[in-house]
């Protein structure tokens, strides 16, 4: 293994003193002249270079003409199909991971053979290969970037009937993590109809909420392919808030993934971002969608304004990123009139912000972002109750907001409000 390893690090030393096309040029020659076994070692020299590839680097390698040639190598028999899986669900899993986009593979002759090849073994009476499509399915969702609807129909249920697979195997995890973030990718790229998805995506995450049977990861790309159905279809709310219980579930992940990154780590320290930092970065992105698009509230959802004041805290001295995006959110639950401004109070967003604004090293992006919050709040507070028990407990607040404040010592900002009516004693 120690060799195997020392072998990779020399490739990717090699690969650093030639470009990108040359290199995985070369190496694609040298998959065709490579017997089986050797070959998926050299697919993993491949992948382990793939994921070091920045964003431009990596539009340079996988063009048209690189899809192509792998096409042909296949046609040839120069490589097995198994092993072209092997690399391309590496490939298409670090273009989903990373947001990229491999426009090449649409114009190519791969991405015509493997059309053909779904449509055909999905139309197989007998014989079918169940493992052979699933895997079709995998590569083509993570790399297509178009999807007619005959592939959709074939591809959707192929990839959620392979996610349902239950075994907890580490093996099995990782397989459903990427067919997950295969179903995550083609959710951006199309509209689906609920009967093609709903009750299979609702069994997989209630089936997780029982038996623990996912990564972190997979579970968040199950919640962010049902969300992203959500901004064309609100007929979903009630399936995702009270059936599946969205904001419970993301307060409890969120929570979960804290403990699992060291948050004292200095930034000279830190390498590629981790799964677990990958999925809390996803999580906050699909939270702060939700509020600012208005999408859903419940009451479960006091518990999300805990666990990001609580992400707050952890992550404001070495991971500035996670601080900045909750300061952002925050501002975003202000404005949404769904958020009910005890449950800011009392889920600490107040203070975290408080705290937020008196850093040293506070940058005019976040001062404007922390003052929005505050005007947001006070804007909402200045609005008259006609329930008098609404009414007092609005006076209550914008009172015990406003205490807060000049106990901070912030009277330059309490005189700015004032002067714009936003808050009165």
């Amino acid at each position: 293994m120690i060799k195997d390893f020392r072998a990779i690090d020399k490739s990717i030393d090699k690969f650093k003193k030639k470009s990108s096309n040359e290199h995985f040029s070369e190496f694609l020659r040298e998959l065709g002249r490579c017997d089986e076994n050797a070959q998926r070692q050299k697919i993993l020299e491949m992948n382990e270079i793939i994921d070091e590839m920045e964003e431009e680097e990596f539009k340079s390698v996988f063009t048209k003409k690189w899809f192509n040639k792998m096409d042909e190598m296949i046609k040839e028999g120069e490589v097995k199909i198994e092993n072209a899986f092997y690399l391309l669900e590496h490939l298409g899993y670090c273009i989903v991971l990373n947001d990229m986009w491999a426009l090449g593979f649409g114009y190519s002759s791969l991405n015509k053979r493997f059309e053909k090849m779904i449509i055909n073994e999905n139309e197989k009476k007998e014989d079918k290969d169940e493992k052979l499509l699933a895997d079709l399915c995998k590569s083509y969702g993570c790399i297509s970037t178009f999807f007619s609807k005959e592939l959709i129909s074939i591809i959707v249920p192929c990839l959620l009937k392979d996610a349902l697979n239950k075994e907890e195997k580490e093996e099995s995890k990782k397989d459903v993590e990427i067919v997950l973030l295969a179903l995550c990718h083609i959710g951006k790229c199309v509209i689906l109809d609920n009967e093609l998805f709903l009750k299979e995506i609702k069994d997989i995450i209630l089936y997780h909420q029982e038996h623990n049977n996912m990564t972190h990861l997979a579970y968040q790309y199950a919640w962010e392919f049902l969300i992203n159905r959500l901004f064309c279809n609100r007929y979903l709310e009630d399936a995702i808030m009270n059936e599946l219980h969205f904001a419970r579930e993301a307060a409890r992940e969120v929570e979960e993934l804290m403990k699992s990154v060291d948050w004292k780590r200095k930034k000279e320290e830190k390498g590629r971002e981790t799964k677990e930092e990958l999925a809390i970065t996803r999580w906050i992105n699909l939270l702060y969608r939700n509020f600012c698009c208005r999408l859903l509230m419940n009451e479960e959802y006091s518990g999300i304004i805990r666990s990001i004041a609580r992400l707050f805290r952890a992550s404001r001295d070495n991971y500035s990123k996670f601080g900045c995006s909750c300061i952002v959110i925050f501002e975003a639950m202000a404005k949404f009139r769904g958020v009910k401004i005890e449950d800011l109070l009392k889920g600490g967003a107040n203070d975290a912000v408080l705290e937020e604004i008196q850093r040293p090293t506070l940058n005019d992006k976040m001062v404007y972002n922390c003052l929005e919050f505050f005007m947001n709040v006070s804007q909402r507070l200045k609005e008259k109750k006609k329930d008098e028990m609404e009414e007092a407990k609005r006076k209550a607040f914008k009172k015990e907001i406003f205490e807060k404040m000049e106990e901070e010592g912030y009277e330059e900002i309490i005189a700015m409000f004032k002067e714009t009516k936003y808050i009165t004693p």
